[in-house]
């Protein structure tokens, strides 16, 4: 975070080397407990509606998990610039779309059951493309996030 930007007091994930994020976690756990549990139960749902709707073969490419693992780290990037940049002072922001909601709907414990599965299914060449595609493509979508929404918000002469 920039010098021009105060850390938010609450950051579930955070730094517990900052006072703000150390005091207010101490003095306050069930609050940003309960904005991470309710996050993440609709993050969950939202995950399992699209399993759901786009399942796969045991061995097939598991495209609607590695949908869900990209478009929830391009998520995570335009909620970071956004809660640095435009939101700054939102103290259970964080824990709940980030930690909760995101946390909740990407599944890389799924990915590993999916790779183990493709293994299980003689398939080792889907497994060791979707090993390392899941990978590449996550971090390229957090990294796109986080690029877009500052230039959106540069563009809006929101950011400097």
């Amino acid at each position: 975070m920039s010098s021009e930007h105060p850390v938010p007091p609450v950051d579930a994930d955070g730094d517990i080397g900052v006072p703000e994020q150390r005091r207010e976690l101490r003095e306050h756990p069930a609050v940003v407990l309960v904005a991470i549990a309710c996050g993440g139960a609709l993050g969950a749902l939202a995950r399992n509606g699209l399993n759901s709707l786009f399942p796969h073969e045991p061995g097939g490419m598991p495209w609607a998990t590695l949908g869900v693992n990209a478009s929830g780290c391009l998520l995570m990037g335009v909620l970071m610039v956004l809660i640095s940049d435009v939101w700054p002072g939102q103290r259970l922001l964080r824990p709940f779309l980030g930690v909760g909601v995101l946390g909740g709907y990407t599944t890389f414990s799924t990915y590993v059951v999916d790779v183990q599965q493709a293994v299980a299914a003689g398939k080792p060449q889907v497994a060791l493309i979707y090993l390392g595609s899941t990978v590449l493509v996550a971090m390229l979508a957090v990294f796109a996030g986080s690029v877009l929404m500052t230039a959106l918000l540069k563009a809006r002469g929101r950011r400097s």
